[in-house]
């Protein structure tokens, strides 16, 4: 079910695309009409690489426009799927965020089928080292992956120098981790530290429960979480962490508590590497004495294994500009857009072996050793595998971790109603 570290070359993926470009793409590359593209997307002003991949594609086709249409990331998901609900033609590019978005789209026919294109156009999968085999769906790909982030710990140097608390390593257990939020967390209100952050999200308490490989989150059966829940929620009552209620209530995103020096360590994905370099550059960001270790890691797991995640561009099945947008995706899920995503900090679908060289080498990043270590990832499993119920079994598992996290149903019971949930869906 795992991700192996993909080491394939951008010169090997540049070969696999040189029919494509021979080809000259679709009828957009060959010079079309004025053609604006409306791009669904999440976090417009937070995601570093948006506007370099638009800025170097219309550099090419001065005739295609952009219209960015920010749905937000708290509620990506359903907003994207209640956008496209009823055929609508307001979107031509779909950003996959996630597997039960991605599983949700394909089952309500929003997103169309690309095997056709991919083989017109000579896009091969090798390249993508196995990330188009785990989208596949019923023997069709209904969308090209253009990143693929796993999960890391950023922290705060300046807060552990404060704690006269050792660095984190690149071998850190989860049990560790626990033990240095609480050496950190110390202050009162505007001068409160918190050890750590977990944000809202269900995986920051799930995904250690999937590290050692015996469970993924879509199996129907959820005891094997019940010591991550109870960690989490003791960590909430000590006051290591923030309290979940409140991030939820205040609706705070991840990057704040971060950028405003407030947390000593953030596990969080590989995605918020060029975020944090770009506020750190903009004086956004408080956080400037920072640095990156590997995930923690169960007793008994290998350092270095984390959790993955896709992301991946698609076609709407009822866009008017589907060649526009077809040509687009090519283009930013290739080796060109894969050079401009790692440009920005951000790792690309498509690995070369010195990506993790050159992420480490823009300016900005912690000059560390364990930061620079920290970008090669061991093994990786999907944070959750590819599932047609996927989308249902993501709002099960949400909805109860909310409960438990709020303490409004005991962890026991809690994943008892994960299992029953899960069990019903058919």
């Amino acid at each position: 079910m795992y991700l192996e570290t993909f080491g394939r070359t951008l010169k090997a993926a540049v070969a696999g695309f040189t029919m494509a470009a021979a080809l000259g793409g679709t009828a957009l590359a060959q010079g079309a009409a004025p053609v604006t593209l409306k791009w669904a997307l999440w976090d417009w002003d937070k995601v570093a690489f948006y506007k370099p991949l638009i800025e170097a594609y219309t550099a090419k086709h001065p005739n295609v426009k952009f219209e960015h249409i920010d749905l937000g990331s708290q509620d990506y998901t359903q907003m994207i799927s209640t956008q496209l609900t009823g055929g609508s033609t307001d979107i031509d590019i779909v950003t996959i965020k996630d597997v039960p978005g991605y599983a949700n789209l394909v089952r309500a026919g929003n997103i169309a089928p690309l095997n056709e294109f991919m083989t017109s156009q000579k896009i091969e999968a090798a390249p993508y080292g196995g990330l188009i085999e785990a989208m596949t769906v019923d023997g069709k790909v209904y969308a090209l992956p253009f990143r693929s982030d796993f999960w890391v710990v950023y922290y705060n140097k300046d807060i552990f120098d404060k704690a006269g608390v050792k660095y984190p390593s690149n071998d850190m257990t989860w049990k560790q981790f626990d033990e240095i939020a609480e050496k950190l967390k110390g202050g009162f209100g505007a001068n409160k530290t918190y050890g750590a952050l977990l944000h809202t999200w269900r995986s920051t308490v799930q995904l250690p429960g999937i590290q050692d490989g015996k469970q993924t989150l879509v199996d129907g059966e959820y005891g094997f979480l019940k010591p991550w829940y109870e960690r989490a929620l003791a960590l909430q009552k000590s006051g290591a962490i923030p309290s979940y209620a409140s991030l939820k209530t205040s609706n705070t995103h991840y990057s704040a508590l971060f950028f405003n020096g407030t947390i000593g360590m953030l596990p969080m994905g590989t995605w918020f590497i060029g975020t944090q370099i770009a506020k750190v550059k903009s004086g956004e960001s408080k956080s400037v004495n920072w640095g990156i270790v590997r995930f923690p890691h169960p007793e008994g797991v290998a350092a270095g294994t984390t959790a993955a995640q896709i992301s991946g561009l698609s076609v709407n099945t009822n866009s008017k500009h589907k060649d526009a947008a077809l040509d687009f995706i090519k283009f930013a899920s290739g080796p060109e857009g894969a050079a401009i995503v790692a440009a920005t900090g951000t790792i690309p679908a498509i690995r070369s072996e010195d990506v993790a060289q050159k992420i480490a080498a823009l300016p900005g990043y912690p000059a560390d050793d364990n930061s620079k270590a920290a970008l090669k990832a061991g093994k990786s499993y999907l944070e959750m595998a590819v599932n047609p119920n996927a989308a249902k079994i993501e709002v099960v598992l949400n909805r109860v971790h909310d409960a438990i996290m709020t303490d409004n149903i005991a962890v026991d019971a809690g994943l008892k109603d994960m299992t029953d949930g899960v069990k019903a869906i058919k």
